[in-house]
Formats: structure tokens, C-alpha cells, sequence
């Protein structure tokens, strides 16, 4: 039997199915798959079959089902697609003798049971895709995709789309504007589910109309305003191209498309297994899993490939089951495998915050990524279900795969006798009349949450034009006149209702995780775009925004330096004002009058608002009033704390940093030990390797344009400050490190930077720490040499190269080469803060 070194027979039991190719086999949980349909016998006399099998990943079994309903008719060369959790559709495929199956649309629902499964034609109204084969079809929630494939006369490549969540059910052509790709059956396609192709249907090879194979990889998005294209995805010029094939079959782990088996225009032709990073745009090659024709599926790290034809017995199908342990077929590469492990189950190390990896681990998007964990000694307790700590040990969520839905009713109760029958005081009534259900519930109620209700309606009709306009991760772009044109009076409102919930906030937030922390912006609002784009977004947007599940937590200097620093601030206001209890806004050093008068933002004010910027009620003097009352610190889990600089030499205990009154201003010659402790909170750096005790101890930085040495402070000076405060680490932001993620040799203090390339000239990276439910840290790091503010917005344009790029805004692009916005950046009258000195290295 003719298999690659790495792949292994298993062993199965129950009903075997006969041996068969142009099969599909979908997983409908995590360790359940249905296999239906294909041909048996060899290719010079076979039977299409119409057959519907389940298998058992963990007890290798195979069970022959018999649904009831509707059974599709016997089929090959079909597509299917699970929907929901015990759900699947198929559509299309070849009959056998030249014919094709009828164009409906099936369901197979195994939700009441194995014994009661039930096959379903889904009642479709209107125009179809018609009769096809060699197709794909994809759910991207909740739209299905079919795509390309043969009519029976004709190779095509039109894109139909059905809503599952709109009754009555209709397909739609979508007619997508730009580059198209080629005409293709045999093809494959799966869809991303995360980093720079989220949510995106993609597709790859296939055999072309001149019966040539394929090697290019295309993805479908939809865009918010319910557009549809094409995005052809980029394909490094260092890496040999992909081998061109077809009746292959792809599947993704995370960002990485595995690209399994197939055949070549060469009979014979040993085909490699590829791996494509869609967030790197690099190819990989590894040994050959030579069969095609045939279905496969993974289990965590476990490939498994079922049936189909091997290259040495190319007329005779198997009925085999070969598996292949990715994380043995990675072993020659490094960061494969390294990101491999970081997205598999219990792959992430268990505790609080504390000791670093120094090596390091891939950790998904793009750029490196570091894990930090605690060591057992300072490991944080975790609570069981029993009450019970439980330290030192793998924590296991059972509930990480649930999906939660909100009913759209809810249960009312209400007593108001103990004679009364409760039957008649339970009711459901709608979401959407739930506030006038007080008026139902006899004379003299009051509706506790009635203020509150006609607060957040408020707070959410005065946040929505900044947030439709400007969170837009993939579609944002700068504006052609480099004007900033939301109303003066909507921006005024804006800020006077979030100094408000400032108002209210203490100095020291008190937190608690799952949240993503991000560190110095700098009015880079593209950068900001690019790890929403990446790592989603604080909204509820399906497969966009993640704000249900994450805080958010921004350490502060939102202004200053970039372009676009109106754009990041008012962003993040709206944010706060639509997710108070959820994203946090601390006071970074620039959020200081004395400090963006000099940097960039008076001036951005000036000449995009058209603003006397020394007048008090100007937009510029209201946003530095409110950034007096902004909260200074934050404090996750009672373990790790977050400031924009540092603890300088003046605090003693954290409670001081809640004693601070605010609104209050920071002053370069303080008086008052509240004065110094704002001052370093702010400014002060730490020195913490024998390299930057010797050359950083004198090192001046520009404060106020008085050009004053900070405030700097020692490991020995941080050790003590954690021991008394019963800290494992602290995270902070203000410099600039080269890698975006930068721990100390020490391992309980680390520096992170979430702005590219820093004034066009340190080409550093930039990142964002993710702390898990369990206290682990993860950061993400998006790499300098791809992703600079400049090369992103002209990305943005249409002229950038990775699949998150289109082509419909270049004439907007031309229109601003030469505009204010490129011959006048007002931050580059102010030199440049150098970045830190890597504490490994010693060099900057």
C-alpha cells in the first residue's frame, strides 16, 4: 500500500463501507463525521451509490445509517457542508452515463438521535445554481456558498449564495465586481475562520477549461455594506509556487490551509502535501499523501484521509483510513510547528502571570509570539466546582466549544400573594416589549431599569455614527481631503458623556480577565484597524467582533505622532460610551495638554476641524479636559498591573494610585507626592539589565520641551514594589521595543507597543497581550516590514498584496498623494523617542 513515511493505516471496525471515490465525508461534531454518497468498483465499471455512513473518531467504528425523509438520489462528485451542530446540506453532483443529480438542496438532521435521522429537501424558492458537479460548497455563517464546478457542458466559476437564517430560502448569483478567478471544476474550497482570511470562503486549484490544473488560491469575502469579491491571495516570491492539481481536497487549522492529495496534468505524478499561512502568504512542502478522489477531516492535531485512489493503483479505489500526525509531519519546521501547538487544545501553559518563555512560540496571526506562565511556585490558585483550590494542575473548560444564543423572549414572573397560582404569573413575552411590561404589573410599580434603559438607548444612538463610520477592520480608509467631518456638536456630546462615566470611575480600575491589552497607538488608526482586522474587534459583529467574550484595556498615548490621531480617539470614546463596563481607556503621557501641543495634535486639530485650538470650548480643549479625568491604572485579577510607564521611585502601595484625585494635571516639578506618583505613572522607565543600569541611567528624554532626565527604576526597586503589593507582573506600554513584546530578563515585567514601524524609523513591530480566562498571556504581534502604517493604508487603497487588500479605493488613493495629509505631518516637527534597549541584547 503506497503511503506517505508519516501517514498510518488505522484499524476500523462495524460497517465498513465498500471502497469508493468522489465521496464526501463532513464532520458534524467534534469527533463525528458522515460520510455519503460516491462510487464503488473501479473506473471502468462502477455503481454511483446514494449510501450514508457515520464514523466514530475515538472508537473507530462505522455505522451504516438509515435515514429517514427524503433520501437524496445516488450521487458523485457532490459537495456537502455541515450548518449546525448534527447537521449537514449537500448539493449537486453526477449521476453516472453523463447525467447530473436534481438541483435541490438537502439536509441530513441527526439531532433526535443516530436511529432518527431524518433526510430534509430544504424548500427553496426562485433560481437555483442548476445542475452541477465538481463543485464546492462552504457555510460561512450564515450564507452558504457554491461555487464553480461543471454544468455539463462547461467548467464556470459563479459564486451563489443562500441565507439560512431568512425564510423563504433563496439563492442568490452574486455578481462581484474586480478580478474574477479562473473557471474551474475539481477545485477546492474550506473556510478560514481566523487571522487575515476570517471569514472568507477559500478557494484553491482545480482543472481550468483547456483541462490544465491549477495553483492559485482566490478568497470570497463579504463586506459590511453587503458586498461580495474576490481577493487573489498573495503568494511569496522567495517560495516555490504550490504544485497545480486537482480532485485535492483542503482544510484549514487555524490560519494554515492543508492542502491534501490530488493529481497532476502528468499521469503518475507524485503530488506533495502543502500548507499555505494565510496570514504570511508562505507556502510549505512536505511528503507526498497520495491519494485523490478521495475525503478527509482532522481531529486537533490528527489528519485523516478516507478512500479515493492511490497513485499506484490509479482505477482501483481504497477503502482505507490513513492518518497523519501533524505534528510529526511539521518537525522540519520550526514555526509550523510551533503554531501547530498553539492552537491545540491544553497547548497554552496553565496559571498566573510570572516566568517567561525566552524562546518564544508562534502564537497565530503574524510575527512571534511569547507565552508566559507562572512557575509552580507562584502558580494562582484556581477554584474547581468542588470550592477546592486547584494549583498546579491543566484546567480544562468542557464549555469552551458551547455556542450561547439569546433568546429572543424572555421569562416574566411575578407574585404578589401566596394564594395566587403561578401558572398564570409565568408568561414569555419579546425582548423588544420587556420595558413596557411594568406598566402591566399593577398600580404603583416602578420599573427600576427604566432610567437605565433610556440611558443605554441614548449612549447607543450618540456612539453609532463614530462607530458605523470608523470600525471598519477591513474596510477603512483615509479620507481624501484629510478632513474630519463628524458634527461639532456630535463630537462635544460624545466627550461630555464619557468625562462623565470618568467622572465615576476610580484611578484604579479593578478587573478581571478574559481581555486584550493594547499599548501605545499614536494616532496609527490603520495599525489599530489591522489587529481588529486580525484579532477581531470590541462589537458583536458575527465572526468580526468579540466584545461578549473579551474587555478591552488601552494603556494610553492615543494621540501624537500619527496622522489620524481624531480618527483613534473619538473611536475609542464611542467605544466606551456603547461598552462601559467593558473597554478601558488609561491616560498615557501624551494625553496631556502641555505634551500634544508640541507633538501633533493641537495641530491635527487646527487644520482638520478648522478649530481655534485655544479656545476652551474647542474640541481639542474638551478632549484634554477630559483626558484629566481618565483612570490611571489597572489591576487584573489582583495579580498583574497594567500603567502606561512605570512605578518610578515615589509609590509605595497601589492604594495610593486610587487615592489620586482627579481630574488632575500632570506637572513636570512636582510638590505633592500624588504630583510625583502621576508624574512616573506617566514617565518613568525601568532599568533593568546590567546594559541599561551602565548607558540608560543619564539617558534625557523630551518632557514638556524641558529636555529632563525621567524617573528611572531599578529591577531591585520593581522586586520589592511586586513582593509588598503581592504583584507577579506588571505590563505597561510608553517606549517603543522592537518587537512589540518585550518581557524582562526577569520575566515579571514586560513592555509592549502597539504602533509599527514608530515614526517611519525603528521598523519595530507591534502587539497586543491576550490574558486568558486561566491568567495566561498570549501576545500577538504584527511584523514592521509588512504592515507600516503607510504600506497599510496604501493596502487599503488597492495597492497592497495580502488578501485583506481590494481594489476599489485607488482613485480615492491617488487623490490623497499630495494632499495635506502627505506634505503636512505636524508630529515630525518633534524628533522621534528613541525606542528601548532589548534587555537580552543590549542594543536598541
Amino acid at each position: 500500500m503506497n503511503t506517505s513515511s508519516n501517514m498510518e493505516l488505522i484499524k476500523v471496525f462495524g460497517d465498513q463501507p465498500l471502497p469508493r471515490f468522489g465521496h464526501t465525508i463532513t464532520l458534524i461534531s467534534k469527533t463525528k463525521a458522515i460520510m455519503f454518497g460516491g462510487a464503488t468498483g473501479d473506473t471502468g465499471k462502477y455503481t454511483i451509490t446514494g449510501d450514508t455512513y457515520l464514523f466514530e473518531c475515538p472508537s473507530r467504528k462505522w455505522k451504516r445509517l438509515e435515514p429517514k425523509g427524503s433520501q437524496p438520489t445516488q450521487r458523485a462528485a457532490h459537495a456537502a457542508t455541515s450548518v449546525e451542530m448534527l447537521q449537514l446540506v449537500i448539493y449537486g453532483g453526477a449521476t453516472g452515463g453523463g447525467g447530473l443529480a436534481p438541483d435541490d438542496l438537502y439536509l441530513l438532521d441527526l439531532r433526535s438521535g443516530e436511529e432518527e435521522c431524518n433526510w430534509i429537501v430544504v424548500p427553496v424558492v426562485g433560481t437555483t445554481p442548476g445542475r452541477r458537479y465538481g463543485h464546492s460548497l462552504v457555510f460561512s455563517k450564515p450564507y452558504l456558498l457554491v461555487f464553480g464546478g461543471n454544468t455539463g457542458n462547461d467548467a464556470v466559476n459563479d459564486v451563489w449564495c443562500l441565507n439560512v437564517e431568512k425564510a423563504p430560502f433563496f439563492w442568490v448569483k452574486l455578481e462581484c465586481k474586480g478580478d474574477l478567478p479562473p473557471v474551474r471544476v475539481y477545485h477546492s474550497a474550506a473556510l478560514c475562520a481566523t487571522g487575515t482570511a476570517n471569514g472568507m470562503m477559500v478557494t484553491f486549484g482545480g482543472r481550468t477549461a483547456d483541462q490544465s490544473a491549477l495553483n492559485d488560491t482566490w478568497g470570497l469575502r463579504r463586506h459590511r455594506d453587503g458586498r461580495w469579491d474576490w481577493v487573489k491571495a498573495p503568494y511569496k516570491p522567495t517560495n516555490e509556487p504550490p504544485t497545480a492539481r486537482y480532485q485535492h481536497s483542503t482544510i484549514f487549522l487555524g490560519s494554515l490551509m492543508l492542502v491534501v492529495g490530488g493529481r497532476t496534468n502528468n499521469v503518475g505524478e507524485s503530488v506533495p502535501f502543502e500548507v499555505y499561512d494565510a496570514d504570511s502568504s508562505e507556502w510549505s512542502r512536505f511528503p507526498s499523501i497520495q491519494r485523490f478522489r478521495h475525503a478527509c477531516w482532522t481531529l486537533d492535531n490528527i489528519l485523516f484521509v478516507y478512500g479515493g485512489f492511490e497513485q499506484e493503483s490509479p482505477n482501483i479505489p481504497t477503502e482505507t483510513i490513513a492518518k497523519a500526525d501533524l505534528s510529526k509531519y511539521f518537525q522540519s519546521n520550526a514555526y509550523l510547528s510551533k503554531y501547530l501547538a498553539s492552537i491545540q487544545p491544553n497547548s497554552g501553559t496553565t496559571g498566573g502571570y510570572g516566568k517567561v518563555d525566552q524562546q518564544g512560540s508562534q502564537l497565530g496571526g503574524t510575527g512571534k509570539g511569547t507565552t508566559l506562565g507562572m512557575n509552580s511556585d507562584n502558580m494562582m490558585a484556581i477554584e474547581g466546582q468542588d470550592g477546592k483550590n486547584m494549583t498546579n494542575k491543566t484546567i480544562t473548560n468542557p464549555f469552551m466549544n458551547k455556542t450561547v444564543r439569546l433568546s429572543d423572549q424572555a421569562v416574566i414572573s411575578v407574585s404578589y400573594t401566596p394564594d395566587e397560582d403561578p401558572n398564570n404569573l409565568i408568561k414569555m413575552i419579546p425582548i423588544n416589549k420587556l420595558e413596557e411590561e411594568s406598566k402591566k404589573l399593577g398600580a404603583g410599580f416602578q420599573d427600576p431599569n427604566r432610567n437605565a434603559n433610556q440611558t443605554a438607548l441614548y449612549y447607543e444612538n450618540l456612539s453609532a455614527p463614530f462607530i458605523s463610520s470608523l470600525l471598519l477592520p477591513r474596510d477603512w480608509y483615509p479620507p481624501s481631503d484629510y478632513k474630519f467631518t463628524f458634527k461639532r456638536d456630535t463630537m462635544i456630546k460624545l466627550i461630555e458623556e464619557v468625562q462623565k462615566i470618568f467622572e465615576q470611575t476610580p484611578s484604579l480600575l479593578r478587573l478581571r480577565p478574559p481581555m486584550k491589552i493594547f499599548g501605545s497607538i499614536h494616532g496609527q488608526f490603520a495599525g489599530l484597524m489591522k489587529f481588529f482586522e486580525l484579532f477581531k474587534s470590541p462589537s458583536e459583529v458575527h465572526n468580526e467582533g468579540d466584545i461578549e467574550g473579551f474587555d478591552y484595556l488601552f494603556l494610553g498615548n492615543y494621540v501624537d505622532r500619527g496622522k489620524y490621531s481624531l480618527e483613534t480617539i473619538f473611536l475609542l470614546l464611542a467605544l466606551k460610551l456603547k461598552y462601559p463596563d467593558q473597554l478601558h481607556l488609561l491616560r498615557g503621557a501624551h494625553e496631556d495638554r502641555k505634551v500634544n501641543k508640541l507633538c501633533g495634535f493641537a495641530e491635527e486639530c487646527e487644520k482638520r476641524l478648522g478649530e481655534d485650538i485655544n479656545d476652551p470650548g474647542s474640541i481639542y480643549q474638551r478632549l484634554n479636559k477630559l483626558f484629566d479625568y481618565m483612570p490611571l491604572a489597572a489591576l487584573v485579577a489582583d495579580k498583574l498591573l497594567c500603567v502606561h510607564s512605570g512605578i518610578g521611585n515615589t509609590l509605595k502601595s497601589i492604594q495610593e494610585i486610587d487615592n489620586i484625585y482627579r481630574p488632575t494635571e500632570v506637572v513636570k516639578e512636582p510638590s505633592t507626592s500624588a504630583q510625583s506618583i502621576l508624574l512616573d505613572l506617566m514617565w518613568s522607565d525601568p532599568l533593568l539589565s546590567e546594559n541599561e543600569n551602565l548607558s540608560m541611567s543619564e539617558e534625557k528624554r523630551d518632557i514638556f520641551g524641558s529636555n529632563l532626565i525621567p524617573q528611572k527604576f531599578t529591577q531591585d526597586r520593581l522586586s520589592k514594589f511586586m513582593k509588598d503589593n503581592n504583584l507577579h507582573m506588571i505590563i505597561r506600554s510608553h517606549e517603543i521595543v522592537q518587537e512589540g513584546f518585550e518581557p524582562s530578563p526577569s520575566g515579571n515585567f514586560a513592555t509592549i507597543t502597539s504602533v509599527t514601524d514608530y515614526m517611519g524609523k525603528y521598523q519595530n513591530a507591534a502587539a497586543i497581550a491576550i490574558i486568558r480566562k486561566n491568567n495566561e498571556i498570549q501576545p500577538r504581534i504584527i511584523n514592521t516590514q509588512l504592515n507600516s502604517m503607510e504600506d497599510e493604508i496604501a493596502k487599503r487603497a488597492g495597492m497592497g498584496k495580502s488578501m485583506g487588500g481590494n481594489n476599489m479605493t485607488q482613485g480615492r488613493y491617488n487623490n490623497m498623494q499630495g494632499s495635506k495629509m502627505d506634505t503636512e505631518d505636524p508630529s515630525k516637527k518633534r524628533p522621534a523617542t528613541p525606542p528601548r534597549m532589548n534587555t537580552k541584547t543590549g542594543k536598541k
